[in-house]
């Protein structure tokens, strides 16, 4: 039973997580905007423009998707696609903080943009790393329950 209905709870958790996450930030995009120039990969005024005011609505996107169960391997793809590079970003900046402050590394304590404030770094990428794991089990989880449509594609009938 709790197998069945770990794809379900993943589904929705994260949903709810990331809905939090990209409102958080969507209605503060100053703060948002802030921190993302902080991480000093993207030099463009357009692209951090870009980047502030259509990131957290996409978070919010998956997330609805999520919950309604519409296109979640899909879903759970771009998820994988938005978790690695931003873990990498996040991790690489703590080392940055490290260096410059020489506290311990678990000891780091950041506003990573997440959109929940101020976290520990350990905690943070732990987080990150769960959620990867989570949406890498919704991409190959073929369970299909409470779900409107679970693929974007028809299944192909066997031959």
């Amino acid at each position: 039973m709790a197998g069945r209905m770990l794809p379900i709870l993943a589904r929705w958790g994260m949903g709810v997580l990331f809905i939090y996450m990209g409102l958080s930030k969507a209605l503060h995009p100053v703060e948002f905007l802030k921190l993302v120039r902080q991480y000093n990969v993207l030099d463009h005024y357009l692209l951090l423009n870009l980047t502030a005011a259509v990131l957290p609505w996409l978070e919010v996107f998956c997330g609805v998707l999520l919950i309604l169960g519409i296109a979640v391997r899909g879903v759970a793809v771009m998820l994988v696609l938005m978790l690695v590079p931003f873990t990498i970003l996040v991790f690489l900046r703590a080392l940055d903080i490290q260096e410059a402050s020489k506290l311990a590394f678990c000891a780091i304590k950041f506003d990573c943009g997440c959109g929940a404030g101020e976290v520990f770094i350990c905690r943070k990428l732990a987080e990150n790393i769960l959620l990867m794991a989570l949406s890498i089990g919704l991409i190959f989880w073929h369970k299909d329950r409470f779900c409107l449509r679970h693929t974007i594609l028809p299944a192909r009938a066997s031959a």
